[in-house]
């Protein structure tokens, strides 16, 4: 099964658990296939961010809470180990390849979800682009950081919600 990862930033805390709603929404109307979600949630004054990971009934095929406790803790906590975890971000980096997540992917969203913000991370398979973007328009005010999704795609999905 084909897979996407969306990476959505709102300015605000809890605008990623919004946003989610508004994809939970969509599924239940059959015009996203959701099959896993994640938020991180950084409310101001604290030092690191605040992870969830969704895999329960609401998403179509739950990914393994490792994948999202490995990515995330890639973003956010291997920063501040230093080199001597030379190897094993190696190792890691080699792991998320096969996802089609890359470097840069893990730098847009490390360099964008800081304290005062939140993130909704969007593991989805079957979409209907024209309602899903209609109805994230309803959401709190967003950008899009980072997908696996092609060049060309993520130019069109970012085009689409310049709002």
């Amino acid at each position: 099964m084909a897979s996407s990862l969306v990476v959505l930033k709102f300015d605000t805390p809890d605008g990623a658990d919004k946003g989610l709603e508004v994809a939970v929404g969509l599924q239940k109307q059959h015009l996203l296939e959701l099959l896993d979600a994640a938020t991180v949630i950084w409310p101001k004054g604290k030092k690191k961010p605040k992870t969830r990971h969704l895999g329960d009934s609401t998403c179509a095929a739950a990914w393994d809470g490792a994948f999202w406790g490995m990515l995330f803790g890639w973003i956010f906590f291997v920063p501040f180990l230093g080199a001597a975890m030379g190897a094993a971000v190696a190792a890691l980096s080699a792991h998320f390849a096969d996802y089609g997540i890359g470097r840069d992917f893990l730098e847009q969203v490390r360099s964008k979800v800081k304290e005062g913000t939140s993130a909704l991370f969007l593991m989805v398979g079957q979409v209907t682009p024209d309602r899903v973007i209609e109805a994230f328009k309803a959401a709190p005010k967003f950008e899009v950081i980072a997908s696996n999704l092609s060049k060309e795609q993520e130019e069109k999905l970012r085009a689409a919600f310049a709002h």
